[in-house]
Protein backbone atom coordinates (compact mmCIF):
# COMPACT_ATOMS: atom_id res chain seq x y z
CA UNK A 1 0.00 0.00 0.00
CA UNK A 2 1.22 3.22 -0.76
CA UNK A 3 1.97 5.75 1.84
CA UNK A 4 0.92 9.17 1.77
CA UNK A 5 2.08 12.82 3.89
CA UNK A 6 -0.69 14.62 5.41
CA UNK A 7 -2.32 16.58 2.95
CA UNK A 8 -4.75 20.00 3.39
CA UNK A 9 -8.11 18.54 3.96
CA UNK A 10 -9.98 21.48 5.20
CA UNK A 11 -8.77 21.23 8.68
CA UNK A 12 -6.07 23.46 8.75
CA UNK A 13 -7.52 26.77 10.40
CA UNK A 14 -7.26 28.89 7.46
CA UNK A 15 -9.13 32.32 7.31
CA UNK A 16 -11.13 32.63 4.54
CA UNK A 17 -9.56 35.93 3.85
CA UNK A 18 -6.22 34.24 3.78
CA UNK A 19 -7.74 31.71 1.53
CA UNK A 20 -8.95 34.47 -1.04
CA UNK A 21 -6.42 36.44 -1.24
CA UNK A 22 -3.92 33.50 -2.17
CA UNK A 23 -6.23 31.68 -4.27
CA UNK A 24 -8.05 34.67 -6.27
CA UNK A 25 -5.23 37.48 -6.12
CA UNK A 26 -2.41 35.06 -7.53
CA UNK A 27 -5.14 33.50 -10.17
CA UNK A 28 -6.08 37.20 -10.98
CA UNK A 29 -2.56 38.50 -11.63
CA UNK A 30 -1.85 35.14 -13.89
CA UNK A 31 -4.89 36.07 -15.98
CA UNK A 32 -4.21 39.57 -16.09
CA UNK A 33 -1.01 38.57 -17.54
CA UNK A 34 -2.61 36.05 -19.99
CA UNK A 35 -5.20 38.68 -20.92
CA UNK A 36 -3.16 41.55 -21.60
CA UNK A 37 -1.32 40.08 -24.45
CA UNK A 38 -4.64 38.89 -26.10
CA UNK A 39 -5.37 43.04 -26.11
CA UNK A 40 -2.00 43.78 -27.59
CA UNK A 41 -2.24 40.97 -29.99
CA UNK A 42 -4.78 42.62 -31.45
CA UNK A 43 -4.25 46.27 -30.93
CA UNK A 44 -0.52 46.31 -31.83
CA UNK A 45 1.39 43.32 -31.84
CA UNK A 46 0.51 43.49 -35.74
CA UNK A 47 2.79 46.51 -36.21
CA UNK A 48 5.27 45.25 -34.00
CA UNK A 49 6.17 42.20 -34.85
CA UNK A 50 4.77 41.49 -37.98
CA UNK A 51 5.05 44.96 -39.88
CA UNK A 52 6.23 43.06 -43.23
CA UNK A 53 2.46 41.85 -43.51
CA UNK A 54 -0.18 42.99 -44.51
CA UNK A 55 -2.45 44.64 -41.48
CA UNK A 56 -5.35 41.43 -41.88
CA UNK A 57 -2.90 39.20 -41.99
CA UNK A 58 -0.39 40.14 -39.18
CA UNK A 59 -3.45 40.31 -36.61
CA UNK A 60 -4.13 36.75 -37.73
CA UNK A 61 -0.50 35.67 -36.78
CA UNK A 62 -0.85 37.87 -33.82
CA UNK A 63 -3.62 35.66 -32.80
CA UNK A 64 -2.46 33.07 -33.71
CA UNK A 65 0.77 33.21 -31.36
CA UNK A 66 -2.07 33.94 -28.99
CA UNK A 67 -3.77 30.85 -29.58
CA UNK A 68 -0.03 29.15 -28.92
CA UNK A 69 -0.62 29.57 -25.44
CA UNK A 70 -3.87 27.17 -25.02
CA UNK A 71 -1.74 24.54 -26.92
CA UNK A 72 1.08 24.44 -24.03
CA UNK A 73 -2.20 24.61 -20.96
CA UNK A 74 -2.50 20.98 -21.32
CA UNK A 75 1.23 20.25 -20.72
CA UNK A 76 1.34 23.16 -17.87
CA UNK A 77 -1.41 21.62 -16.35
CA UNK A 78 -0.13 17.81 -16.77
CA UNK A 79 3.62 18.53 -15.84
CA UNK A 80 3.06 20.90 -12.74
CA UNK A 81 -0.07 18.68 -11.26
CA UNK A 82 2.04 15.72 -11.20
CA UNK A 83 4.49 17.61 -9.25
CA UNK A 84 1.93 19.02 -7.43
CA UNK A 85 0.36 15.89 -6.13
CA UNK A 86 3.73 14.26 -5.30
CA UNK A 87 5.68 17.16 -3.64
CA UNK A 88 3.02 19.75 -2.75
CA UNK A 89 0.32 22.41 -3.94
CA UNK A 90 2.19 25.65 -2.52
CA UNK A 91 6.07 24.87 -4.32
CA UNK A 92 3.74 24.41 -7.96
CA UNK A 93 1.24 27.66 -7.03
CA UNK A 94 4.51 30.00 -5.97
CA UNK A 95 6.53 28.02 -9.54
CA UNK A 96 3.41 29.37 -11.87
CA UNK A 97 3.40 33.14 -10.46
CA UNK A 98 6.78 33.30 -10.96
CA UNK A 99 6.86 31.73 -14.65
CA UNK A 100 4.36 33.41 -15.52
CA UNK A 101 5.17 36.95 -14.05
CA UNK A 102 9.14 36.75 -15.65
CA UNK A 103 7.68 35.77 -19.04
CA UNK A 104 5.06 39.29 -19.36
CA UNK A 105 7.99 41.11 -18.33
CA UNK A 106 10.14 39.61 -20.63
CA UNK A 107 7.41 40.46 -23.46
CA UNK A 108 7.13 43.77 -22.55
CA UNK A 109 10.97 44.72 -22.70
CA UNK A 110 11.16 42.54 -25.93
CA UNK A 111 12.47 44.16 -28.86
CA UNK A 112 10.71 44.50 -32.45
CA UNK A 113 10.86 43.48 -35.56
CA UNK A 114 12.85 46.10 -36.54
CA UNK A 115 15.26 45.63 -34.56
CA UNK A 116 16.06 42.39 -34.25
CA UNK A 117 14.02 41.17 -37.05
CA UNK A 118 12.24 37.83 -37.38
CA UNK A 119 14.10 36.81 -33.94
CA UNK A 120 11.25 39.17 -32.71
CA UNK A 121 8.38 37.24 -33.28
CA UNK A 122 10.12 33.72 -32.16
CA UNK A 123 10.82 34.80 -29.42
CA UNK A 124 7.30 36.55 -28.79
CA UNK A 125 5.80 32.58 -29.35
CA UNK A 126 8.19 31.38 -27.16
CA UNK A 127 6.93 33.62 -24.34
CA UNK A 128 4.00 33.21 -25.34
CA UNK A 129 4.38 29.35 -24.90
CA UNK A 130 5.64 29.81 -21.30
CA UNK A 131 2.91 32.23 -20.15
CA UNK A 132 0.36 29.17 -21.28
CA UNK A 133 2.41 26.71 -19.41
CA UNK A 134 2.53 28.70 -16.41
CA UNK A 135 -1.51 29.52 -16.78
CA UNK A 136 -2.08 25.90 -17.04
CA UNK A 137 -0.79 24.48 -14.38
CA UNK A 138 -2.16 27.61 -12.54
CA UNK A 139 -5.74 27.23 -12.66
CA UNK A 140 -5.99 23.55 -10.76
CA UNK A 141 -3.02 24.54 -7.78
CA UNK A 142 -5.07 27.51 -6.70
CA UNK A 143 -8.58 26.06 -6.90
CA UNK A 144 -7.28 23.03 -5.02
CA UNK A 145 -6.14 25.24 -1.88
CA UNK A 146 -9.31 27.33 -1.89
CA UNK A 147 -11.44 23.69 -1.94
CA UNK A 148 -9.01 21.65 0.59
CA UNK A 149 -9.03 24.25 3.38
CA UNK A 150 -12.84 25.46 3.16
CA UNK A 151 -14.93 23.79 5.29
CA UNK A 152 -17.51 20.77 4.21
CA UNK A 153 -20.49 22.72 3.32
CA UNK A 154 -18.58 25.63 1.74
CA UNK A 155 -16.51 23.84 -0.91
CA UNK A 156 -17.72 25.02 -3.74
CA UNK A 157 -18.21 29.03 -2.25
CA UNK A 158 -14.20 28.56 -1.32
CA UNK A 159 -13.26 26.87 -4.89
CA UNK A 160 -14.82 29.95 -6.30
CA UNK A 161 -12.51 32.02 -5.25
CA UNK A 162 -10.34 31.45 -8.52
CA UNK A 163 -13.05 31.92 -10.46
CA UNK A 164 -13.21 35.14 -9.01
CA UNK A 165 -9.90 35.39 -9.63
CA UNK A 166 -10.13 35.05 -13.42
CA UNK A 167 -12.68 37.77 -13.05
CA UNK A 168 -10.27 40.14 -11.33
CA UNK A 169 -7.64 39.25 -13.65
CA UNK A 170 -9.45 40.53 -16.84
CA UNK A 171 -11.00 43.37 -15.23
CA UNK A 172 -7.21 44.72 -14.07
CA UNK A 173 -6.12 44.17 -17.62
CA UNK A 174 -8.87 45.63 -19.25
CA UNK A 175 -8.83 48.32 -17.30
CA UNK A 176 -4.78 49.35 -17.37
CA UNK A 177 -4.65 48.78 -21.01
CA UNK A 178 -7.48 51.14 -21.28
CA UNK A 179 -5.84 53.82 -18.98
CA UNK A 180 -2.70 53.35 -20.74
CA UNK A 181 -4.59 53.97 -24.08
CA UNK A 182 -6.35 56.89 -22.51
CA UNK A 183 -3.10 58.96 -21.38
CA UNK A 184 -1.49 58.20 -24.48
CA UNK A 185 -4.49 59.41 -26.78
CA UNK A 186 -4.70 56.31 -28.78
CA UNK A 187 -0.78 56.04 -29.23
CA UNK A 188 0.48 52.36 -28.14
CA UNK A 189 2.99 52.44 -30.77
CA UNK A 190 5.78 52.51 -30.05
CA UNK A 191 6.29 52.47 -26.21
CA UNK A 192 3.08 52.50 -24.32
CA UNK A 193 1.89 48.82 -25.35
CA UNK A 194 4.89 48.39 -22.90
CA UNK A 195 3.80 49.35 -19.91
CA UNK A 196 0.59 47.10 -18.78
CA UNK A 197 3.35 44.26 -19.62
CA UNK A 198 6.22 45.82 -17.13
CA UNK A 199 3.15 46.59 -14.67
CA UNK A 200 1.89 42.86 -14.76
CA UNK A 201 5.72 41.62 -13.79
CA UNK A 202 5.65 43.91 -11.13
CA UNK A 203 1.76 42.92 -10.03
CA UNK A 204 3.32 39.01 -9.65
CA UNK A 205 5.49 40.11 -6.59
CA UNK A 206 2.08 41.07 -4.44
CA UNK A 207 0.82 37.19 -5.10
CA UNK A 208 4.26 36.09 -4.43
CA UNK A 209 4.17 37.37 -0.97
CA UNK A 210 0.95 35.78 -0.37
CA UNK A 211 1.93 32.67 -1.70
CA UNK A 212 4.96 32.02 0.32
CA UNK A 213 2.59 32.31 3.24
CA UNK A 214 1.04 29.64 2.53
CA UNK A 215 1.08 26.11 4.81
CA UNK A 216 3.71 23.97 3.48
CA UNK A 217 1.54 21.29 2.17
CA UNK A 218 3.83 18.13 1.40
CA UNK A 219 1.94 15.02 -0.53
CA UNK A 220 4.83 12.73 -1.23
CA UNK A 221 3.73 9.23 -2.10
CA UNK A 222 5.83 6.35 -2.10
CA UNK A 223 4.62 2.67 -3.31
CA UNK A 224 5.61 -0.61 -1.32
CA UNK A 225 8.65 -0.70 -3.36
CA UNK A 226 9.80 2.68 -2.62
CA UNK A 227 9.11 4.14 -6.43
CA UNK A 228 7.33 7.70 -7.01
CA UNK A 229 4.09 6.79 -8.31
CA UNK A 230 2.35 8.82 -11.38
CA UNK A 231 -0.58 10.27 -10.01
CA UNK A 232 -1.85 11.15 -13.81
CA UNK A 233 -1.55 7.61 -14.50
CA UNK A 234 -3.15 6.75 -11.16
CA UNK A 235 -6.26 8.68 -12.14
CA UNK A 236 -6.38 7.39 -15.81
CA UNK A 237 -6.61 4.04 -14.43
CA UNK A 238 -9.29 4.03 -11.70
CA UNK A 239 -11.36 6.72 -13.48
CA UNK A 240 -10.86 7.61 -17.03
CA UNK A 241 -14.80 8.18 -17.48
CA UNK A 242 -14.71 11.05 -14.78
CA UNK A 243 -11.57 12.39 -16.49
CA UNK A 244 -13.41 12.21 -20.15
CA UNK A 245 -16.28 13.76 -18.70
CA UNK A 246 -14.75 16.38 -16.91
CA UNK A 247 -12.98 17.33 -20.01
CA UNK A 248 -16.56 18.07 -21.39
CA UNK A 249 -17.71 19.85 -18.95
CA UNK A 250 -14.49 22.44 -19.70
CA UNK A 251 -14.63 22.53 -23.43
CA UNK A 252 -18.75 23.57 -22.98
CA UNK A 253 -17.58 26.19 -20.35
CA UNK A 254 -14.74 27.48 -22.00
CA UNK A 255 -15.93 27.73 -25.35
CA UNK A 256 -18.92 29.47 -24.48
CA UNK A 257 -16.54 31.64 -22.08
CA UNK A 258 -14.20 32.75 -25.09
CA UNK A 259 -16.82 33.42 -27.26
CA UNK A 260 -18.90 36.29 -24.63
CA UNK A 261 -15.00 37.40 -24.28
CA UNK A 262 -13.22 37.61 -27.44
CA UNK A 263 -15.68 36.84 -30.23
CA UNK A 264 -17.75 39.30 -28.75
CA UNK A 265 -15.49 41.88 -28.47
CA UNK A 266 -14.88 41.64 -32.46
CA UNK A 267 -18.32 41.11 -33.47
CA UNK A 268 -19.43 44.06 -31.96
CA UNK A 269 -16.86 46.33 -33.65
CA UNK A 270 -18.01 44.16 -37.11
CA UNK A 271 -21.36 45.45 -36.68
CA UNK A 272 -20.26 49.36 -35.83
CA UNK A 273 -19.99 49.40 -32.26
CA UNK A 274 -16.58 51.58 -31.70
CA UNK A 275 -13.48 49.95 -30.13
CA UNK A 276 -14.55 52.22 -26.90
CA UNK A 277 -18.03 50.92 -26.97
CA UNK A 278 -16.70 47.24 -27.01
CA UNK A 279 -14.30 47.57 -24.08
CA UNK A 280 -16.79 48.95 -21.87
CA UNK A 281 -19.01 46.36 -22.12
CA UNK A 282 -16.88 43.51 -21.94
CA UNK A 283 -15.32 45.21 -18.78
CA UNK A 284 -19.01 45.53 -17.32
CA UNK A 285 -19.01 41.64 -18.57
CA UNK A 286 -15.77 40.72 -16.36
CA UNK A 287 -17.37 42.81 -13.10
CA UNK A 288 -20.74 40.92 -13.50
CA UNK A 289 -19.08 37.50 -13.50
CA UNK A 290 -16.80 38.70 -10.78
CA UNK A 291 -19.54 39.07 -8.39
CA UNK A 292 -22.14 36.06 -10.17
CA UNK A 293 -19.35 33.27 -10.13
CA UNK A 294 -18.98 33.14 -6.10
CA UNK A 295 -23.20 33.36 -5.63
CA UNK A 296 -23.24 30.59 -7.80
CA UNK A 297 -21.00 28.58 -6.68
CA UNK A 298 -22.83 28.73 -2.92
CA UNK A 299 -26.01 28.14 -4.34
CA UNK A 300 -24.34 25.14 -5.51
CA UNK A 301 -23.45 24.05 -2.17
CA UNK A 302 -26.78 23.97 -1.06
CA UNK A 303 -28.75 22.65 -3.97
CA UNK A 304 -26.25 20.58 -5.94
CA UNK A 305 -23.45 21.17 -8.43
CA UNK A 306 -25.02 19.39 -11.53
CA UNK A 307 -28.39 21.35 -10.55
CA UNK A 308 -26.33 24.58 -11.27
CA UNK A 309 -24.66 23.47 -13.99
CA UNK A 310 -27.77 22.49 -15.36
CA UNK A 311 -29.60 25.75 -14.83
CA UNK A 312 -26.83 27.39 -16.77
CA UNK A 313 -26.14 25.65 -19.84
CA UNK A 314 -29.86 25.77 -20.39
CA UNK A 315 -29.87 29.50 -19.59
CA UNK A 316 -27.02 30.30 -21.80
CA UNK A 317 -28.22 27.78 -25.13
CA UNK A 318 -31.47 30.28 -24.36
CA UNK A 319 -30.28 33.62 -24.11
CA UNK A 320 -27.52 32.99 -27.04
CA UNK A 321 -30.61 33.73 -29.16
CA UNK A 322 -31.38 36.50 -27.50
CA UNK A 323 -28.13 38.14 -27.48
CA UNK A 324 -27.91 39.00 -31.08
CA UNK A 325 -30.57 40.26 -31.69
CA UNK A 326 -30.07 42.49 -28.59
CA UNK A 327 -26.78 44.12 -30.04
CA UNK A 328 -28.03 44.40 -33.28
CA UNK A 329 -29.95 46.85 -32.22
CA UNK A 330 -27.14 49.52 -32.56
CA UNK A 331 -27.74 50.60 -29.08
CA UNK A 332 -24.90 51.06 -26.94
CA UNK A 333 -26.81 50.94 -23.58
CA UNK A 334 -28.51 47.79 -24.62
CA UNK A 335 -24.92 46.16 -25.61
CA UNK A 336 -23.86 46.89 -22.27
CA UNK A 337 -27.04 44.91 -21.13
CA UNK A 338 -26.50 42.24 -23.06
CA UNK A 339 -22.52 41.99 -21.51
CA UNK A 340 -23.63 41.95 -18.39
CA UNK A 341 -26.78 38.79 -18.58
CA UNK A 342 -23.59 36.78 -20.70
CA UNK A 343 -20.97 37.40 -17.71
CA UNK A 344 -24.40 36.88 -14.89
CA UNK A 345 -25.26 33.27 -17.28
CA UNK A 346 -21.53 32.49 -17.31
CA UNK A 347 -21.27 32.95 -13.62
CA UNK A 348 -23.21 30.53 -13.26
CA UNK A 349 -20.85 27.40 -14.56
CA UNK A 350 -18.20 29.13 -13.58
CA UNK A 351 -18.75 29.17 -9.62
CA UNK A 352 -19.14 25.92 -9.29
CA UNK A 353 -17.05 24.31 -11.68
CA UNK A 354 -13.37 24.04 -9.53
CA UNK A 355 -15.41 22.50 -6.72
CA UNK A 356 -17.06 20.50 -8.81
CA UNK A 357 -14.00 18.74 -10.95
CA UNK A 358 -12.19 18.57 -7.99
CA UNK A 359 -14.12 16.98 -5.80
CA UNK A 360 -13.97 13.89 -8.76
CA UNK A 361 -10.90 12.99 -7.64
CA UNK A 362 -9.27 11.68 -4.38
CA UNK A 363 -6.94 14.14 -2.74
CA UNK A 364 -3.64 11.69 -4.17
CA UNK A 365 -4.29 12.35 -7.84
CA UNK A 366 -6.68 15.22 -7.59
CA UNK A 367 -3.97 17.82 -8.77
CA UNK A 368 -3.45 15.79 -12.21
CA UNK A 369 -6.84 14.71 -12.82
CA UNK A 370 -8.42 18.13 -12.09
CA UNK A 371 -5.78 19.71 -14.37
CA UNK A 372 -5.66 17.22 -17.39
CA UNK A 373 -9.41 17.63 -17.61
CA UNK A 374 -9.90 21.03 -17.21
CA UNK A 375 -6.56 22.19 -19.90
CA UNK A 376 -7.47 19.57 -22.26
CA UNK A 377 -10.95 20.86 -22.33
CA UNK A 378 -9.91 24.42 -22.35
CA UNK A 379 -7.46 23.98 -25.15
CA UNK A 380 -10.33 22.27 -27.32
CA UNK A 381 -13.38 24.88 -26.77
CA UNK A 382 -11.14 28.06 -25.50
CA UNK A 383 -8.28 27.82 -28.13
CA UNK A 384 -10.79 27.11 -30.74
CA UNK A 385 -14.33 29.31 -30.12
CA UNK A 386 -13.37 32.76 -31.47
CA UNK A 387 -12.03 30.70 -34.84
CA UNK A 388 -14.57 28.64 -35.07
CA UNK A 389 -17.51 31.17 -34.56
CA UNK A 390 -16.00 33.50 -37.17
CA UNK A 391 -15.76 30.71 -39.38
CA UNK A 392 -19.42 30.15 -38.91
CA UNK A 393 -20.26 33.77 -39.34
CA UNK A 394 -18.50 34.03 -42.84
CA UNK A 395 -19.98 30.60 -43.99
CA UNK A 396 -23.40 31.42 -43.21
CA UNK A 397 -23.13 34.63 -44.58
CA UNK A 398 -22.54 36.66 -41.67
CA UNK A 399 -25.77 35.30 -39.78
CA UNK A 400 -25.25 34.83 -36.03
CA UNK A 401 -27.67 32.31 -35.68
CA UNK A 402 -24.96 30.06 -36.77
CA UNK A 403 -23.09 30.88 -33.69
CA UNK A 404 -25.80 30.65 -31.86
CA UNK A 405 -26.19 26.96 -33.05
CA UNK A 406 -22.82 26.18 -32.06
CA UNK A 407 -22.64 27.68 -28.44
CA UNK A 408 -26.07 25.47 -27.74
CA UNK A 409 -23.70 22.81 -29.16
CA UNK A 410 -21.28 23.36 -26.25
CA UNK A 411 -23.77 23.79 -23.38
CA UNK A 412 -25.55 20.55 -24.41
CA UNK A 413 -22.19 18.84 -23.95
CA UNK A 414 -21.53 20.74 -20.72
CA UNK A 415 -24.64 19.66 -19.40
CA UNK A 416 -24.70 16.17 -20.07
CA UNK A 417 -21.01 15.41 -19.20
CA UNK A 418 -22.64 17.19 -15.72
CA UNK A 419 -25.09 15.10 -15.10
CA UNK A 420 -22.77 12.13 -15.94
CA UNK A 421 -20.71 13.24 -12.89
CA UNK A 422 -21.56 12.12 -9.83
CA UNK A 423 -22.95 14.88 -7.42
CA UNK A 424 -20.53 16.06 -4.63
CA UNK A 425 -21.63 18.65 -2.87
CA UNK A 426 -23.11 16.63 0.18
CA UNK A 427 -19.99 14.65 0.68
CA UNK A 428 -17.71 14.67 3.52
CA UNK A 429 -13.94 14.98 2.98
CA UNK A 430 -13.31 11.24 3.76
CA UNK A 431 -15.95 10.02 0.93
CA UNK A 432 -14.24 12.13 -1.72
CA UNK A 433 -10.99 11.17 -0.99
CA UNK A 434 -12.48 7.00 -0.77
CA UNK A 435 -14.50 7.26 -4.03
CA UNK A 436 -14.70 4.01 -3.78
CA UNK A 437 -16.38 3.62 -0.59
CA UNK A 438 -18.68 6.04 -1.37
CA UNK A 439 -19.66 5.28 -4.72
CA UNK A 440 -23.09 3.87 -3.27
CA UNK A 441 -23.80 7.38 -1.76
CA UNK A 442 -22.36 9.53 -4.04
CA UNK A 443 -24.31 8.70 -7.29
CA UNK A 444 -28.28 10.51 -7.91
Amino acid sequence: MATTAPVTTGTQNISVLRTFFIACLGTALEYYDFLIYGLAAGLVFNQIFFPDSDPLYGTLYSFAAFGTGFLARPLGGLVIGHFGDIIGRRKMLVLTLTTMGLATLAIGFLPDYATIGAWAPILLVVLRLVQGFAAGGEWGGAALFGIENSPADRRGLWGSFTSMGIGLGTLLGGGVFALVSLAYDDQLVPFAWRIPFWVGGVLVIVGLVARLSMPQQEAVDIDDEGARRIPLVEAVKRSPRTILLGLGVSYGYNTIAYIGFTFFLSYLTGIGYGATESLAGQLVYSAVLFVAAPLFALLSDHIGRRAVMTIGGVAMAVFLYIYFPLVGVGSFVLAVVAFGITGLITGITQGPIPAFLGEQFPARVRYSGMSASYQVGAAIGGGTASFVASGLLILFDQNPLSVAAYGTFAMAVLVLCSLGLRETSRLSTSQINDPDGADATARE
